[in-house]
């Protein structure tokens, strides 16, 4: 639109056009912002909490030969790290890939790249929404599960409440962007809002969080669970 504008429009029309549409889209963020919960931890939230440098020292302290699965997969180029470095016995590999950007493409490239795991045994894809395939697991599969999906509110909301009984007694729940947004697309991002929520309402707490500066990892277990 503004590409369009700055062709056919005066260069004072183009000005006007742009402050209305910075305008609408600052008052469409704060409202989303605005939408969403805001609980406070306390203390015993954090009182095992580590710091670590990247989600790749975060994958190294997850169970090792344990059973993980993956939610939102894209390319399998995470996939290929969690493999590499948290060494699970059994990664399940859940997405739907049904977008034109996140798609049968990228579906099969991902079968093709673990065909030799699948083959094994040792990697199963399912096609399917996190949520919908979540509820086909039995109650303690997993020893951690790593959330990577649409990072809004409330789908983390949804998953963290479903996969917490899936994931074993003292299981782990992580995931990616424990962040407010994407500051260069201008997306609200709900992470936050639906981990901290969640631990407060279930007793859980926090014992890792990366330091990347955009994109940080979270990990979570219920409180007093065996490290």
């Amino acid at each position: 639109m503004l590409k369009l504008a700055r062709a056919i429009l005066p260069a004072r029309a183009r000005r006007r056009l742009l402050r209305n549409f910075l305008h609408e889209r600052k008052e469409f963020l704060s409202q989303q912002t605005k939408a969403l919960p805001s609980v406070k931890l306390e203390e015993r939230h954090i009182a095992n909490l580590k710091m670590l440098v990247n989600r790749k020292a975060l994958l190294r302290l997850l169970p090792q030969n344990g059973v993980g699965c993956e939610l939102g997969v894209n390319t399998g180029e995470f996939s290929r790290q969690i493999l590499r470095l948290a060494n699970p016995a059994k990664l399940t590999l859940v997405d739907p890939w049904d977008t034109e950007r996140y798609g049968e493409k990228k579906f099969q490239a991902v079968s093709k790249r673990f065909a030799d795991d699948i083959a094994a045994g040792r990697v199963e894809l399912i096609r399917g929404y996190s949520t919908e395939a979540g509820k086909g697991f039995a109650d303690g599969t997993f020893d951690w599960v790593y959330i990577d999906t649409t990072h809004a509110y409330e789908l983390t909301r949804d998953e963290l409440r479903l996969y917490a009984h899936k994931v074993k007694p003292g299981g782990i729940l992580a995931g990616h962007d424990y962040s407010k947004g994407n500051v260069v697309s201008g997306v609200v991002y709900g992470v936050i809002d639906a981990v901290q929520e969640f631990c407060v309402e279930n007793d859980w707490e926090f014992i890792h969080l990366t330091m990347e500066p955009q994109t940080p990892s979270f990990a979570i277990r219920k409180i007093g669970a065996a490290a």
